[in-house]
């Protein structure tokens, strides 16, 4: 008997095993399966060569003679990166503890202007030589926008009974938002830029797919043009992400590719009006019947976007010229779009620090909000990532909305687009070293070299000779501009001074600028991603160095 039990047991023990070896192998064979679906055999196998090259080269660069070689090349970079953003020689005052005693109003502006001109670029922007960055709506603007921080700068809208009027400027800001992209019935709340805009969509998604349909290992596709805000929220609430190539052509995110990576695990889709990298626009109707078929979430980033393309069509800009920058929908008039994303501090001209995020309905809303009932502070509740936020900022946007009016916008996109086209159709037109990449709709224009004759970023390097603050890119390589109303006063210098690059760089290249430098690190050797993830380091540790 008891040796019957015995062999019972241990018979027992081997089907409990092999079940589990079986269970262990079906698992990872589907996610093998959905990834290579979603990634294709040829990336897949690409993928797989980098990370093996990437490790034995890693390897390889443990060894004495080669460690010394990149310590040496990386201290070199460190420091080029110190001395361009740290103020250098003994003149220079340096503020690294408390003064004893509080100096006067007068000392604190004369210090500032003092701190200006030590580190030698006061007020440059002004001059209009900005690819974006600073999105200006001119002095009387700025004007506003100061007197609402000082009626306003010590308020909170985590006490909404301290502040009223905060909580209903709030209120507002996201209501008149949602009523610009159609959907005056929906839900959102403010954040503090686009990235927590994202990735507070990234988290609504995530939570409402776990409650609603079960998923625990959830997945998000975007394409390869996406922001890396997406990848950052993934990053941060462990989520994978399926990156999905652009076609080379139309800048649109693959549709076909798109829809094998959708699979019982994908949460959410993300489609761009406009994207950051080349300015151009997602197929949005395409991605949100995907999104309705498969019962998942759909965001449109309009971060970049956002003041800009809601006014086109009022504009008659929306169709574009002889097929040209025509502006498909991407609102919440698209079937399946569950989410929108507005940076009210880009070209709605508000304090930088202020975005909308917007959602359908309040229902999906409530799967952004973090509660804690029990904690021993009392019940703790928040819309957004931050506890408390400045209060000023939103007084500041708020007042931004108000002084700019409908009309002001309009006139304002209808500027800053004539001026982007226009540029856009120069290059096209009469140089033609390069060429536009896609047909960007709206505010930016990206430029690459037809041919090898001309390197583009060489190109770039010229320019910033010249002071221009341009965005280099990769995959393709290439250079973009985010035209803004400063943008619309200096066009005819940037296309002159853009023809003389051209020239120059073709005449005389140097092939050790800035952009090159950075670009050929990057992508000359499976090695490369990963250097210039260290100048990335070492470049945010230069922040904050005194």
């Amino acid at each position: 008997m008891e040796s019957g039990r015995r062999i019972l047991s241990s018979k027992t023990y081997e089907t409990v095993k092999t079940f589990l070896f079986f269970y262990v192998v079906l698992r990872h064979s589907i996610k093998v399966q959905r990834h290579l679906r979603a990634r294709g055999l040829f990336t897949t196998a690409r993928e797989l060569y980098t990370w093996i090259a990437q490790y034995i080269i890693m390897l390889a660069l443990r060894l004495p003679a080669a460690r010394r070689k990149v310590k040496t090349e990386m201290d070199k970079a460190r420091l080029d990166i110190e001395n361009s953003l740290v103020a250098k020689g003994a003149d220079v005052t340096r503020h690294l503890s408390l003064p004893a005693e509080g100096h006067t109003p007068e000392w604190i502006l004369a210090e500032m202007e003092k701190m200006d001109q030590e580190m030698g670029k006061p007020n440059t922007w002004k001059a209009g030589k900005l690819s974006g960055a600073v999105y200006h709506g001119g002095d009387d603007m700025e004007r506003v926008i100061v007197a609402a921080y000082a009626k306003y700068c010590v308020s909170n809208p985590l006490h909404p009974d301290v502040f009223p009027t905060i909580r209903k400027m709030e209120a507002e800001i996201v209501a008149m938002t949602l009523r610009l992209y159609n959907n005056p019935d929906g839900a959102g709340t403010m954040t503090s830029g686009g990235t927590e805009s994202i990735i507070m969509s990234v988290k609504t998604h995530r939570d409402w797919a776990r409650a609603v349909k079960g998923i625990t290992e959830p997945e998000l596709i975007m394409p390869a043009s996406g922001h890396a805000a997406f990848d950052k929220g993934a990053a941060y609430l462990k989520i994978k992400v399926h990156s999905i190539p652009v076609d080379p052509i139309t800048r649109k995110v693959d549709m076909r590719a798109v829809k094998r990576a959708i699979n019982p695990n994908t949460i959410m889709l993300v489609g761009s009006t406009i994207n950051f990298p080349d300015g151009c626009q997602d197929d949005i109707e395409a991605l949100g019947k995907l999104a309705v078929q498969h019962r998942i979430g759909l965001h449109v980033d309009c971060c970049l976007g956002s003041f800009i393309v809601p006014f086109l069509e009022k504009a008659g800009l929306s169709e574009g010229v002889n097929g040209k920058y025509k502006v498909h929908p991407f609102d919440f008039r698209v079937p399946g779009v569950t989410a929108i994303s507005c940076d009210t501090h880009k070209y709605g001209f508000a304090p930088k620090g202020s975005s909308v995020i917007m959602y359908r309905d309040a229902q999906l809303r409530r799967y952004q909000y973090y509660v804690n009932p029990d904690w021993v502070g009392g019940v703790y509740a928040s819309p957004s990532l931050s506890g408390s936020r400045p209060g000023a900022l939103i007084a500041g946007t708020w007042a931004a909305m108000q002084y700019m009016g409908s009309n002001g916008y309009l006139e304002s996109c209808r500027q800053i687009v004539t001026c982007a086209r226009r540029i856009a159709d120069t290059i096209e037109a009469s140089i033609p070293e390069l060429y536009i990449l896609g047909s960007p709709p709206a505010s930016v224009v990206a430029f690459g070299s037809k041919n090898a004759e001309v390197n583009v970023l060489e190109v770039g390097d010229k320019m910033s000779q010249r002071g221009w603050h341009l965005n280099a890119l990769s995959n393709p390589s290439a250079v973009h501009i985010a035209c803004t109303r400063l943008t619309v006063d200096a066009v005819d210098m940037f296309i002159a001074d853009l023809k003389d690059s051209v020239r120059e760089a073709k005449t005389q290249p140097s092939g050790k600028g800035t952009m090159v430098a950075v670009y050929g690190l990057g992508n000359s050797s499976a090695v490369g991603p990963a250097m210039v993830g260290q100048l990335a380091e070492a470049f945010l540790d230069t922040l904050y160095k005194a």
